[in-house]
């Protein structure tokens, strides 16, 4: 039988209106802006609450196989499902094998099977020469062929052993390669040198590591700065698609402006917690705060969301990186595991900021639909709502206000900076291909999500 999904605020490609989906068979039929519902179709009106294209985040660490005590599939895609995404990217690495080889991709493929609540698809990776000496790039193009969007790599030591980090001349060396193959390669932007330095005096001068001004400290902006002139100037020579991941520090913008203005095939994303934290709020000891880039001022902060008015970064990640709490500790934040939980708050913590700033819900769509699908590769499917696309989309009420307790989170470990915080704008329910796979705080039955890399 046909649905009908309506509201007074259904973010179309043309704009936010009142509008009615049609829906059969897991697709939009028809967007009605005027006139009847044709008969025999089953209507669920939602008012005044927002319809929006089903959300995407390209930066999820979800660990499995071999980490699921970290993170998994099941538990991963339903706090997705709660945060409003229809899809997520996974990470390549924290899962073991990391994703740096087709063997490896279908063992991952293999553990997500019944899995899934919502629909996914892996990042591969790109690594440097580990003990033996070699790198992966023989194994890029089967990867894309078996269905890889794009690559990650780090210029730093990335937290685990598997995927080895790369130096500028090992990078410059699959330029070639990244070239050829037209994929963009998503690249951790801080340079081991300056983090090395940093940290390297800061215990010689024997700093209190609980003190999170230390932490910041060790991971300055110039690591992030380093990174991103010497990126660009290799995408100047060799025209590969690039990605900045998790851009930390608003002192790059300038030049990353710049790069695109150039013409340059760059793209650049931010996560909520940048946008929504600042140091300044960050107590001593409060390790569920630690993440790499770090948090950084409140200036840095303004400067990140201008840079979001400008358009020179395209849109927001939750980077989605759990661990178990005994790696989480409090007190040393150099003992403590770096990187933030936060797929099922990522989206109202951003509205909560965004709308108080004057930009509204198609901003929302923009940085949380439209530029991570492009990203992606899934413009065909994804970032709008319109005929023959997938019926994913999230029901949203920009006005509610709620407060983060830990049975909202539903992820693996309840650990997030944002406990007790009250926000602006709920999710209210997640349709996947037209079937509710959360609403009202319930979940549908598992195995609804898709590899669409496959």
């Amino acid at each position: 039988m046909a649905q009908a999904f309506r509201s007074n605020r259904v973010v179309l490609p043309e704009g936010t209106r009142p509008a009615t989906l049609l829906v059969q068979d897991g697709l939009i039929t028809r967007v009605l802006t005027t006139g009847a519902l044709p008969p025999d179709v089953a209507l669920t009106d939602f008012g005044d609450h927002a319809i929006l294209p089903g959300l995407t985040d390209v930066h999820t660490h979800i660990n499995q196989p071999g980490r699921t005590e970290w993170e998994g599939f099941e538990t991963a895609t339903r706090a997705a499902a709660a945060g409003g995404f229809t899809t997520v990217v996974d990470m390549p690495l924290n899962c073991l094998p990391e994703t740096i080889t087709v063997d490896a991709l279908e063992q991952k493929r293999i553990a997500a099977r019944g899995l899934t609540y919502i629909d996914w698809l892996p990042w591969g990776g790109l690594v440097g020469p580990g003990e033996d000496e070699t790198a992966n790039l023989e194994h890029l193009e089967p990867m894309v062929e078996a269905g890889v969007p794009g690559f990650k790599c780090f210029l730093l030591y990335p937290g685990c052993e598997g995927l080895s980090h790369l130096s500028l001349a090992q990078l410059r060396r699959a330029a070639p390669t990244l070239a050829r193959l037209g994929k963009p390669l998503l690249v951790h932007a801080e340079l081991e040198g300056p983090v090395m330095e940093a940290s390297k005096a800061l215990y010689a001068h024997h700093a209190d590591w609980t003190k999170y001004a230390t932490y910041l400290a060790s991971r300055p902006d110039e690591a992030e700065l380093a990174a991103i002139r010497a990126l660009i100037d290799l995408v100047r020579e060799f025209r590969f698609p690039l990605h900045i991941v998790h851009l930390a520090t608003a002192q790059a913008v300038p030049m990353l402006a710049a790069a695109r203005a150039e013409g340059l095939p760059i793209t650049v994303e931010t996560c909520t917690h940048y946008l929504a934290i600042s140091a300044e709020q960050i107590p001593d000891g409060a390790t569920q705060f630690k993440c790499a880039p770090p948090i950084r001022s409140k200036n840095n902060q303004d400067g990140l969301w201008q840079a979001l008015r400008d358009g020179v970064i395209d849109l927001v990640s939750t980077d989605h990186s759990p661990c178990p709490p005994e790696m989480k500790p409090s007190g040393a934040f150099d003992k403590a595991w770096g990187g933030i939980a936060s797929l099922s708050t990522a989206v109202p913590v951003t509205w909560t900021e965004a709308q108080r700033r004057g930009f509204t819900l198609e901003d929302l769509v923009r940085w949380f639909s439209i530029a991570p699908a492009k990203l992606a590769g899934l413009t065909k499917s994804h970032g709008q709502l319109a005929f023959a696309r997938p019926a994913n989309f999230v029901v949203f009420a920009p006005e509610k206000h709620w407060t983060v307790t830990a049975d909202r989170l539903h992820y693996r470990h309840a650990i997030s900076p944002y406990l007790g915080r009250t926000l602006t704008g709920e999710v209210v329910a997640t349709y996947l291909h037209g079937e509710a796979v959360y609403s009202a705080g319930g979940f549908a039955m598992l195995a609804n999500g898709r590899d669409l890399s496959v």
